[in-house]
């Protein structure tokens, strides 16, 4: 499942439900040189390469799949490649597990692979819902996909609705490194992991101030 959308795709006004959390995750890419002593080590660079060709296979999947859909007509094949869709999640599980079983040490990519499944789970059917729509409406004609609400109270419930789901995504990050770390059982090569999830708590930390400004100053909505 994706974290960052292609550039242009998306309107302004729906840079994707899981904005927060993907800029806050990526950001900890951008200063990845305090993760170890003299930079990547080559386990790291491994997950980093699946992670980055799980990114680009979910567009091209889903892209394929809606152009088969709308642009092409042909719905079945067009399901399929969407289905496949979730199957870049397994790639990335399967490549941590082969990794740690393998007896390497876990790292912050680690930490940032199981950041990315979480936001899958979470964030996987609202994203795929949302591109159904957008192409729906611009390959097929279909009506304009649903935005939020402008303004109000409602753009308060609606965000306050996005950062529960950042809380469950990271809480969700969060159970899946704390069962890593019990599996393999030796604190010297789990450490990063709990360093991660710490740094993570930052995420929800952070979004909880786009619903806070939408409930203490509420963006008042035009009348006709």
């Amino acid at each position: 499942m994706s974290l960052i959308p292609p550039r242009g795709l998306i309107p302004r006004d729906r840079l994707g439900d899981g904005r927060r959390l993907h800029l806050c995750v990526y950001a900890r890419i951008l200063t990845a040189d305090d993760a170890g002593d003299g930079g990547l080590a080559e386990a790291e660079n491994v997950i980093l390469a699946v992670i980055v060709g799980c990114e680009i296979g979910f567009w091209v999947l889903l892209l394929l799949g809606l152009l088969a859909r709308y642009a092409l007509r042909l719905r079945r094949l067009g399901g399929a490649l969407l289905l496949c869709v979730p199957l870049v999640d397994v790639v990335l599980l399967v490549a941590v597990v082969i990794d740690l079983r393998a007896g390497g040490t876990a790292s912050w990519s680690h930490g940032l692979a199981a950041a990315y499944i979480a936001y899958s789970v979470v964030f996987g059917h609202r994203t795929l819902r949302w591109a159904d729509q957008v192409a729906a409406h611009r390959l097929s004609g279909g009506p304009p996909p649903w935005k939020p609400p402008a303004g109000g109270m409602a753009r308060a419930r609606y965000e306050w609705g996005i950062w529960l789901r950042v809380v469950l995504a990271y809480g969700i990050a969060c159970g899946l490194l704390w069962i890593t770390i019990e599996v393999i059982g030796d604190p010297a090569r789990t450490g990063e992991l709990s360093a991660f999830m710490l740094g993570l708590g930052k995420v929800p930390a952070i979004a909880v101030l786009w619903p806070l400004s939408y409930t203490l100053f509420p963006k008042k909505v035009g009348t006709r």
